[in-house]
């Protein structure tokens, strides 16, 4: 149980943190009957980027903007989506991301001509950190930029690896014409991820009437299914565990029985009421369970401290996104899964000892 559960929250919380790297928890666009990345910009005057401490919930906030284009090195090409992001970029987040070189540095009289691309783009077009190539952008009129790789990414998630190159916002401000008051839309973070539908509604409700608020489990959802998915898998395995470990302490509490039934029997000729005999074997019981926990939370334990220290157990990162079993820490949890076990095996002994009342003395004494 500690292991499903230690592995579950890694595994949410890995996936979760690749995403929100590269997006965020709510995204503000401006409302679009099209589909496609020709944007509608929003004006960075907006009260929500402006003052984003009226807004409770809003932990960060910051500009993007995409642009679509072909990349053409060393005789390939490629169709990528750049995406636009500015100083306002949340690169703590970001950073764990980069396999090799470093983030782009903004220029503040100009606009940076360096990118981050991924490990897959870079080794289509053959690329590495400090290369030179071409970016024609899909426009009327069509333009051309000549860019420098600057780092390389790698998330496992096709969605990002397979289109997605970053780089410069003020470069898209540019090349669609626009001042530095305007952007594709704004990425909100929120302080508590799991209020996130009630935050949509909130923030939807308090921002002008031509914006669009999406969350981030929708815009992804076959991802997030997916976890929901395992954690349901996860809820069905632990019931599982459950129900044998109290079917193996019923089965010790009867066998228990039937090695003391003799002892039962002379107690009973003592004097010694049903309740007291019961009250034995169930605090016995209750030992076999405190001892089974404390082995039990060293082993758990003790193979989750060497996965997260040493990533012993490797995974296939095309079908898992990760290259690693994830270890997360959720001390709570690992204390409630001990006190659920306790207090429903301890609740459960009770059934077994019902049989002593109906042991009479004389028979049990005889019996061999």
């Amino acid at each position: 149980m500690i292991l499903s559960f230690a592995i579950l929250f890694g595994f949410q919380g890995v996936i979760k943190e690749k995403i929100f790297s590269f997006g965020s928890h709510l995204e503000i666009t401006k409302f679009t009957f099209g589909n496609s990345f020709v944007e509608n910009p929003i004006s960075t005057t907006r009260e929500v980027y402006e003052n984003p401490e009226k807004f409770g919930f809003v932990e960060h906030i910051q500009r993007y903007s995409y642009k679509p284009g072909l990349l053409k090195a060393n005789d390939e090409v490629m169709g990528v989506v750049l995406k636009g992001i500015g100083d306002d970029f949340n690169l703590q987040r970001f950073e764990q991301n980069i396999t090799e070189g470093e983030f782009i540095t903004f220029n503040d009289s100009s606009y940076s001509r360096e990118i981050v691309l991924s490990q897959i783009i870079a080794d289509k077009l053959k690329l590495s950190v400090g290369d030179r190539l071409t970016m024609h952008f899909f426009q009327d009129p069509p333009r051309v930029r000549r860019l420098t790789v600057k780092g390389i990414y790698e998330t496992w998630i096709e969605d990002f690896d397979k289109k997605v190159i970053i780089g410069d916002i003020s470069m898209i401000q540019r090349l669609n014409n626009w001042p530095d008051s305007l952007a594709g839309g704004f990425e909100v973070f929120i302080d508590d991820f799991s209020n996130i539908a009630e935050v949509e509604e909130e923030l939807y409700a308090a921002i002008d009437g031509d914006l669009y608020v999406d969350k981030v489990n929708d815009k992804y959802q076959e991802v997030f299914e997916w976890l929901a998915l395992i954690e349901q898998n996860l809820n069905i395995f632990l019931g599982l565990v459950l129900f044998v470990a109290c079917f193996n302490m019923v089965s010790v509490i009867f066998i228990l029985i039937m090695e003391r039934t003799q002892m039962i029997g002379i107690l009973k000729a003592l004097g010694a009421p049903n309740k007291l005999i019961r009250q034995i074997f169930s605090y016995n019981g209750m030992i076999l369970i405190a001892k089974g926990l404390m082995i039990g939370n060293l082993i758990g334990l003790g193979i989750a401290f060497l996965q997260d220290q040493f990533r012993i157990i490797p995974l296939d990162p095309e079908n898992y996104y990760m290259s690693y079993v994830p270890i997360s820490w959720h001390w709570d949890v690992i204390i409630l899964v001990n006190i659920l076990v306790f207090v429903v095996v301890s609740l459960v002994l009770s059934l077994p000892t019902i049989i002593i009342s109906r042991i009479q003395p004389i028979k049990s004494i005889r019996f061999d």
